[in-house]
């Protein structure tokens, strides 16, 4: 049953992103990925299944992992417009996966 839960909410996200960029509005679906769905069922199964201070560990963590999603928004930005739209997303998100890579070493040798 917790599966179903997850798949749903992501195929939710889906759905909204792509009724999202129809609309006049559609920078708005850049928000929706920022939604705390993924984070919400991670900070619950931690959250249930550790200590608080776990918990409180993995949130930190999660504010800085806002540093790849930036990197990755960047990288995209800087390319959108000097390459074919897949090759950006690609590129974004090696990009995003070095930041990560980084971001998870440096953590790991400091905690």
């Amino acid at each position: 049953m917790d599966l179903i839960l997850k798949a749903a909410l992501g195929a939710a996200v889906v759905i909204v992103l792509a009724m999202l960029a129809k609309t006049k509005n559609y920078y708005i679906a850049g928000l929706v990925p920022l939604f705390p769905t993924f984070a919400l069922i991670a900070h619950y199964i931690v959250g249930k299944g550790r200590s608080v201070d776990d918990l409180k560990t993995t949130i930190v963590f999660g504010m800085w992992s806002i540093i790849p999603y930036f990197v990755y928004l960047a990288t995209l930005y800087v390319l959108v417009d000097r390459m074919r739209l897949e090759a950006s997303l690609a590129l974004a998100a090696v990009a995003w996966l070095m930041a990560a890579t980084v971001l998870v070493s440096v953590w790991v040798r400091l905690h």
